[in-house]
């Protein structure tokens, strides 16, 4: 059988089916819960797309030692636990969620931080599959795998922390970019947790991640460029922010399809940063 080949880090629905019985290829549903589910997610939280297997962000490939959600599990775990999905170091991996393109780049994230290339995400995740008539079938139809021999190849370069991010907001050389709602990003609204303050870290600038999709699909690349031309990237290190790790990495993902690839996640994001007690932040009162 031939080779599959991924030139790029999305994939569309048409080539997913076109290779889905690939014995190399390995589909992962990436899905967690929104705060603000939409009805489509409800309706289809039961189906997945034929022979997916379920990537749990939350409980196996987080690390669940720290009460700052999403921050991304050891090496060794996400190792054990790629294994146990049945995950080989040969594998072409496809990740999707039910909200079209949500999670899934959290999930791609990961990988990439974790040292492994060969994998993308589907565009426009189960809703576009669906529409388009491929098959699925009941979640979880299987769940126990034979062991895989996926290997870790740690990237630490790939993320940053809350004392990098203090260091690096006044460089020149460096942007944040931060994915949450205009609302949020200016401490106009309260935050989702109780705990945190409102607000961004000082010379972040705003990109809400709803700005680089298009109905639950990723705007074109043209369209993508022309967004991120307007905001003074070229050759600057860019690190993603935004409430708990999981859009960051949809604007990450926005900004590689662009052409750029200096990309770091602050894993912290704003669970950890707004948080803190000794870091600066800005908002419509300050």
């Amino acid at each position: 059988m031939n080779t599959i080949r991924m030139h790029t880090p999305i994939v569309s629905v048409d080539w997913l089916a076109k290779h889905l019985d690939h014995p190399n290829l390995i589909v992962l549903d990436a899905s967690i819960k929104k705060v603000t589910a939409t009805d489509y997610s409800i309706n289809h939280q039961d189906m997945q797309i034929k022979n997916a297997r379920f990537f749990d962000i939350k409980k196996s490939f987080s690390n669940l030692a720290t009460p700052i959600p999403n921050m991304l599990a050891s090496p060794r775990v996400f190792e054990q636990n790629s294994q146990k999905l049945g995950i080989h170091s040969n594998a072409k991996i496809v990740v999707y969620d039910t909200l079209g393109i949500y999670s899934s780049p959290r999930a791609w994230w990961m990988f990439t931080a974790m040292g492994y290339d060969d994998v993308a995400v589907l565009d426009g995740g189960l809703p576009s599959w669906t529409a388009a008539g491929y098959p699925v079938e009941k979640k979880g139809a299987k769940a126990v795998y034979e062991i895989g021999n996926f290997k870790t190849n740690d990237r630490s370069k790939c993320m940053v922390t809350s004392e990098d991010v203090l260091n690096g907001m006044n460089d020149p050389n460096i942007r944040i970019l931060d994915a949450r709602s205009e609302e949020r990003y200016q401490g106009s609204t309260p935050e989702p947790r109780d705990d945190l303050k409102s607000g961004h870290i000082p010379n972040a600038i705003n990109l809400p991640y709803t700005s680089v999709l298009d109905h639950g699909k990723m705007r074109s690349t043209e369209q993508l460029i022309e967004i991120f031309k307007k905001l003074d990237l070229q050759h600057k290190k860019l690190i993603f922010s935004c409430g708990s790790g999981i859009t960051a990495c949809i604007i990450l993902l926005a900004a590689k399809l662009s052409g750029y690839d200096n990309l770091c996640v602050y894993d912290g994001s704003w669970s950890e940063w707004g948080q803190l007690a000794n870091v600066p932040i800005e908002n419509v009162n300050t």
